[in-house]
């Protein structure tokens, strides 16, 4: 999800304003260095290496949903059948399923909890009262079941104790909902010049997830978190009327059904081209023979291994697509779907072009697309992602439309491939993944994108306003403004910190696959990543989690005296430096002779273990004209002014 954090987080520095210049040291280096980080030791689940243990289990979810639009009442009915298998060692005797629709019934909690001024979660105000009706729940053998729905969320009782390590139980279920306009920025309608496009999502019961960390996670759903999910199989059909094209996140089956001949045939060249080809043009969208002459079509849509699935549906939507290159020479198809009005002006026509890139980048640098499509939809939702479909803002253009395009195809690998605790743990997605988009923007087409805001640490101040929240609260639990700094942007700057300054590149990014391998359709927690991370590189690292992620320190390094060994230059420079806030960071020091020769030197963390203030020799035999701490200004010192010698 990317819309409006940008603004957010870089307001955020305002809120800073007020630190005043720091001359006594408040650092403390027991506290920094605490050896005693993990609050657990590893289990034969969730080894202590990071890994998954070897006794590792997570529960299945299969879903076969037949379900129908009308686009006159704007509503979804159908019915699915869920197929739960449960791995874990625990009999079940009751499952716990979301029930995310129910968000916008009048009553909910997350209406209840929307503030009088602006969210992007939804309007105080606001009239439209949705929610899920159900039907006919039974079981397979045709008993019915008994259930409550509390909230977003419904607890149904199992006629007998569903039995451990491989118990499954089969579900029947009717249910309907109508469409919200605007669906907590998620789902909703668009309506266009030439009809509506619907974005479909959160569309469904599903499972809650039961693991070995909470047991059922439950959090009710109220807009700022996101999703935590089981992985299945999905097989779906989709009616709607028959000159809307349907878009899904899943292999079309029936693509000869609901093409037209001339299209089936585009089709079928764009998943054999690396250039765009339209398979149905802006020109063609008013035109009665780009439909097939029916009054309903059944889009039937299957997807594996996956966590949640989405689709789009409109009269309006201009189609095309290219191929994209998996290294393994397995081929999937981009497509986008987008009304006339977003093309034109570097606008959507270049959509395809950003999705085939962008998934080929993150395939080849961290693990292969899995999926056999990736489809962007031009919508009324400024950017969300789901398996093999993404919601980005149909006014997006140039730069803004390849980042949001970047962004929510990069979700593909967290959390739809990685699939950590978005309800709980949002930096883990949200965080990574704007860590992966700024190396995608940097590769491309040369660059064309990739520009940067002044110096890599200019959003200091706002990392360290003394009102910020920990990172490591769930997004439910900080201020809605806070949620760009500390979900996207404060995570995603400290592992490039991580990756360039105190790892190395390639060392961080050999880590980084690992974990991305070790954990690929599984639900790791912060301590998997830690820990992956540290047995990866061989580094202790908890004072850098301790301070960025688990708690909101500041970071404050000085010069506070360079002198001349013996009192002469020749014999070189004494230089001290002061760790004056509660955050340690390597030190990197330049130098600046009479001659102009420049000197560097990188302190380790290390110097931090046992001391508030560290002098150190420098090699050289002139005088020094200037020394100066991070002249590359990469990391997130709140105090750049005595950073420098002599003193301004």
């Amino acid at each position: 999800m990317l819309k409006r954090f940008l603004f957010i987080a870089l307001s955020g520095s305002l809120l800073c304003s007020n630190l005043s210049a720091q001359t006594q040291s408040i650092y403390d280096y027991t506290a920094a260095f605490d050896p005693i980080f993990y609050t657990n030791n590893g289990s034969a689940y969730r080894s202590a290496s990071g890994k998954p243990g070897h006794a590792y289990w997570q529960n299945k979810a299969d879903y076969t949903i037949k379900v129908a639009l009308n686009d006159q009442t704007d509503n979804v009915n159908g019915t699915v059948r869920i197929t739960y298998t449960n791995n874990s060692p625990d009999e079940l005797s009751f499952l716990w399923f979301q029930l995310d629709q129910n968000l916008f019934h009048e009553d909910s909690r997350g209406q209840a909890t929307i503030p009088l001024d602006e969210s992007r979660y939804g309007s105080p105000n606001s009239t439209f009262n949705g929610g899920f009706t159900f039907d006919n729940i039974r079981f397979a053998d045709g008993t019915k079941a008994t259930y409550q729905i509390v909230d977003t969320r419904m607890r149904l009782e199992l006629p007998k104790a569903l039995s451990a390590q491989g118990g499954t139980v089969t579900l029947d279920l009717s249910f309907s909902y109508t469409v919200p306009e605007y669906g907590a920025d998620r789902t909703g309608i668009l309506t266009t010049r030439n009809g509506k496009i619907y974005t479909i999502a959160q569309w469904y019961p599903r499972v809650c997830v039961y693991d070995d960390i909470l047991g059922w996670n439950t959090e009710p759903y109220t807009g700022p978190g996101e999703f935590y999910l089981e992985y299945g199989d999905y097989d779906i059909e989709i009616t709607a009327p028959g000159n809307h094209i349907v878009v899904a996140g899943g292999e079309l089956l029936n693509p000869q059904d609901v093409w037209t001949a001339e299209q089936l045939q585009r089709y079928n060249q764009a998943a054999q081209s690396d250039k765009t080809i339209f398979i149905r043009s802006a020109q063609e969208v008013t035109a009665p023979g780009s439909r097939p002459n029916k009054a309903l079509l059944t889009w039937k849509y299957k997807l594996n291994q996956a966590h949640d699935f989405a689709w789009a549906s409109s009269p309006a939507f201009i189609i095309d697509g290219a191929k994209i290159n998996n290294p393994s020479g397995k081929k999937a198809l981009a497509l986008s779907a987008y009304p006339v009005e977003s093309s034109g002006n570097n606008g959507w026509e270049r959509s395809t072009e950003y999705t085939k890139a962008s998934i080929e980048y993150y395939s080849k640098k961290w693990m292969e697309y899995p999926y056999p499509v990736a489809v962007n939809v031009a919508s009324n939702v400024g950017g969300m992602e789901y398996p093999g479909i993404s919601f980005c803002g149909h006014q997006a253009k140039g730069g803004n439309l390849w980042g949001v395009t970047d962004h929510e195809f990069g979700h593909n690998w967290f959390p739809m491939i990685v699939g950590s605790n978005e309800r709980l743990h949002g930096w883990m997605d949200e965080g990574f993944n704007t860590f992966i988009n700024e190396l995608s923007t940097e590769a491309f087409n040369k660059g064309e994108y990739h520009k940067r805001f002044g110096n890599r640490n200019s959003m200091t101040r706002a990392f360290s306003a003394p009102s910020l929240e920990p990172v490591m609260s769930s997004p439910q639990n900080m201020k809605e403004r806070n949620i760009g700094t500390l979900v996207y942007y404060k995570p995603g700057y400290g592992l490039r910190l991580l990756r360039d300054e105190i790892i190395g590149a390639e060392r961080f990014d050999k880590a980084f696959r690992n974990y991305i391998a070790y954990w690929a359709y599984k639900h790791p927690a912060p301590d998997d990543f830690f820990r992956t991370i540290e047995n990866e590189t061989g580094e202790n690292l908890a004072w850098f989690w301790r301070g960025w992620f688990k708690n909101n320190w500041s970071l404050d390094q000085a010069i506070s005296r360079v002198e001349y060994d013996k009192l002469d230059p020749k014999n070189g420079a004494l230089i001290t430096v002061e760790n004056l806030q509660k955050l340690p960071m390597p030190v990197v020091i330049e130098a600046t002779t009479e001659s102009g020769e420049k000197i560097r030197k990188k302190l380790p963390v290390e110097i931090w273990q046992r001391n508030k203030s560290w002098t150190f020799k420098l090699k050289t035999t002139e005088k020094l004209t200037k020394v100066v701490i991070d002249p590359d200004h990469v990391y997130p010192d709140i105090n750049p002014d005595n950073n420098v010698w002599p003193k301004k």
